[in-house]
């Protein structure tokens, strides 16, 4: 009888199992209750070989990432670049899809027996990275949270659309609208970040953010919604002269978008995108784009990882400055050319 037995019985994570067998904090004590009379009926016992093999160190660093994202990808291979200067420690990855979640992607990596765990923007809840905290130690990645229970690697979200607007505004822009990342962890703070720097210009009266995504599928939506709204009101020359998008790959369906409608990109609208991402190069038009340096965060995330496993440090944030890249999806506005 295995504790991945009782989870399973019990209708819980294996951590959070493991959490109440080993008398540490955070579970609640309806769970504490179910646990326990579930091990006592299937005659559970705890193996200290285990334990004692679980505390030992395994000199392995797990990394959970969704697969489908560009820069998560840039973010995993600027990790193993780091992990190449660490040979007393290898990475093990676990990748988020569509059937499988944070959570599940880092139970794995628990079995694995992993030394501290890299999340790099995990969608799941606070409540649930604290108690993945009470295992090992977490270090979160490209995500602006408050859990004093982890490590906190991040860009500065509002200063980088910030930049953006900064930039759209420095060649006659006015009309600018944002797309936002729909439920990303990063969506609010990159709204919040466009809406305060058009305030900043004096054009709150202007400010619009249109619902997006993470996709470029989501991009394609925007820039439909944009010609519709511009045709309805008399033609194109209605549309915005500015879009600041959630991420690149939804910078790149709003070009395409845009295009398709018979829009000159940058010389009707232009549009800037957020990570920089390999595919910002790539595309019909090569966009503007906010950097988020990848290898900075990667040698960042792996020294708290190693660290924190060490027990040398104390959990931390720590916040990346952005830079703004200029490609050739913006121009001066219309008019001030």
């Amino acid at each position: 009888m295995t504790l991945v037995d009782v989870a399973r019985e019990a209708n819980c994570s294996v951590s959070m199992a493991s959490i109440v067998m080993r008398d540490a904090a955070g579970a609640s004590d309806e769970t504490r209750r179910r646990v326990k009379a579930v091990a006592k009926r299937l005659g559970y016992r705890t193996d200290q070989r285990a334990r004692a093999l679980r505390s030992a160190r395994s000199g392995l660093i797990g990394v959970t990432f969704a697969v489908h994202q560009p820069f998560h990808a840039a973010l995993v291979e600027s990790l193993y670049h780091a992990a190449e200067r660490v040979p007393t420690h290898r990475l093990v990855l676990s990748a988020v899809i569509d059937t499988i979640d944070d959570r599940r992607a880092a139970e794995t990596l628990l079995r694995d027996r992993v030394d501290a765990l890299i999340m790099v923007a995990p969608s799941t809840g606070v409540a649930r990275l604290r108690v993945l905290s009470d295992e090992v130690p977490v270090v979160t990645v490209a995500r602006p949270i408050s859990c004093a229970a982890v490590d906190i690697i991040r860009i500065d979200d509002r200063g980088g659309v910030g930049l953006a607007v900064d930039h759209l505004v420095s060649l006659g822009h006015r009309r600018i609208v944002h797309v936002d990342g729909g439920a990303a962890p990063s969506s609010a703070e990159r709204s919040a970040g466009y809406l305060e720097a058009m305030g900043s210009h004096g054009l709150s009266g202007e400010a619009e953010i249109l619902p997006g995504g993470l996709e470029q599928e989501h991009g394609l939506a925007a820039a439909a919604t944009m010609v519709v709204r511009a045709q309805a009101a008399g033609g194109l020359e209605h549309l915005p002269t500015g879009v600041v998008a959630f991420n690149d790959r939804v910078a790149g369906g709003i070009v395409l978008g845009l295009q398709a409608a018979g829009v000159h990109v940058p010389v009707q609208v232009s549009v800037v995108g957020f990570d920089n991402a390999r595919r910002a190069h790539a595309g019909p038009v090569s966009l503007t784009t906010i950097d988020q340096n990848p290898d900075l965060m990667a040698r960042l995330a792996l020294e708290r990882a190693i660290g924190r496993a060490a027990n040398s440090y104390l959990p931390t944030e720590q916040v990346i400055v952005p830079r703004l890249v200029a490609r050739d999806s913006t121009a001066a506005a219309p008019g001030q050319r």
